[in-house]
């Protein structure tokens, strides 16, 4: 137990994740074909805070509003475009003894499937290099999603 709350502190010290994040770019790759994955103007914000928690919220800006102001009363067509246009989950990560991201675990997302998903280095990378955070993320079918995220100031 000693040892579970010094890495803690000691990670929280040398974190370099903590902050907020704005999505400069964001792609797809399958089957060789690559594609923006928000439109070419991706909206999203990533913030990870020191007590280890995180969310994040990615989306498409072109993705028309809904007839009602009532957000449960979409049309298939317009909850449709909603879904495939964004997503929004949050959990908590961890990092390893150098600041560096080693995982998460997501605890609530617009993606139910998402629910409870563990994330490793094997399948969802975090770089930092000064401002900038690159992020590589390999979807369970194969897809490759891949971010570039600015720290806001």
């Amino acid at each position: 137990m000693a040892l579970a709350v010094c890495g803690t502190v000691l990670a929280e010290a040398d974190n370099q994740l903590v902050g907020t994040w704005a999505m400069v770019t964001a792609t797809t790759e399958r089957h060789g074909v690559k594609a923006d994955a928000y439109g070419p103007e991706p909206r999203g914000w990533l913030v990870f805070t020191k007590e280890l928690t995180f969310v994040e919220v990615l989306t498409d800006p072109r993705v028309p509003k809904f007839a009602s102001e009532v957000r449960g009363e979409g049309t298939d067509e317009e909850n449709r475009a909603a879904m495939a246009g964004g997503i929004g989950f949050f959990g908590r990560y961890t990092v390893d003894q150098s600041g560096e991201f080693s995982g998460n675990t997501i605890t609530g997302s617009t993606f139910p499937n998402w629910v409870g998903a563990v994330r490793t280095r094997d399948d969802l990378r975090l770089r930092v290099e000064g401002d900038r955070m690159i992020e590589d993320f390999r979807r369970p079918d194969g897809t490759k999603v891949h971010i570039v995220w600015e720290r806001v100031r």
